[in-house]
């Protein structure tokens, strides 16, 4: 591991300054945290490390490389990310719409009991649908980590970015819980619900926006 110690700094960097910009895992781990608590935000977080998972694992199989390849693949793959995106913008203005009234956190900064599954799966599927992380990986993969890299040191790269999406949106959650800042967040009431719902309309537009702008290539293919 030590003639890979450079190669791993410069992949921790990089990886490190994407994860910490605002992003989808970003904007539904606030949400979830100032909702329903603590214990819902640290699921989504270890769920949005879960779903790293899945792109470091078909980066490796050379799936990633296939997606990237083939424009209609990718396409599809930039559909599915803005469809599941669109479902989050209908389910936040669903919630703004009703009561925008949480629980009081207790010591651990729990508030409503949301089941924990719901939490693992929303931040699971968030990033794991995301396209924005499949060519990340893709690039970072192919520019940083060299071809000579034995694969069993490129899956301990993979588990240590897994375990540092988990840890980074696990310190959000902490800090959204607080409750002060979680008290300044409610006071928006619906109006936070309806923030978030925007912040991934601009996200899902982003990528319907890169899927119109195939369409002539795919048609002339």
């Amino acid at each position: 591991m030590s003639n890979h110690f450079h190669e791993f700094v410069s992949l921790a960097l990089i990886h490190l300054l994407a994860v910490i910009a605002p992003g989808p895992d970003f904007a539904v781990t606030v949400r979830q945290s100032v909702r329903h608590g603590r214990w819902a935000g640290v699921q989504v977080a270890i769920g949005i490390g879960a779903g790293i998972s899945v792109h470091v694992l078909y980066t490796l199989l050379g799936v990633g490389a296939l997606l990237h390849a083939n424009a209609l693949l990718m396409t599809a793959t930039r559909m599915l990310g803005a469809t599941y995106l669109l479902y989050l913008v209908f389910s936040f203005l669903r919630s703004a719409g009703g009561s925008s009234s949480a629980g009081k956190l207790d010591g651990t900064g729990t508030a409503s009991a949301l089941g924990w599954r719901r939490s693992f799966l929303l931040g699971f599927v968030t990033n794991a649908t995301n396209p924005k992380a499949t060519l990340f990986f893709l690039a970072i993969f192919t520019t940083v980590v060299s071809a000579g890299t034995p694969l069993k040191v490129q899956v301990l790269y993979g588990i240590w970015m897994c375990l540092v999406n988990a840890g980074w949106f696990v310190l959000v959650s902490v800090l959204f819980t607080q409750q002060a800042v979680r008290d300044r967040f409610l006071r928006m009431g619906g109006w936070l619900e309806g923030l978030m719902a925007l912040v991934f309309l601009v996200f899902a537009g982003r990528l319907l926006w890169e899927v119109a702008s195939s369409l002539p290539l795919l048609v002339g293919e």
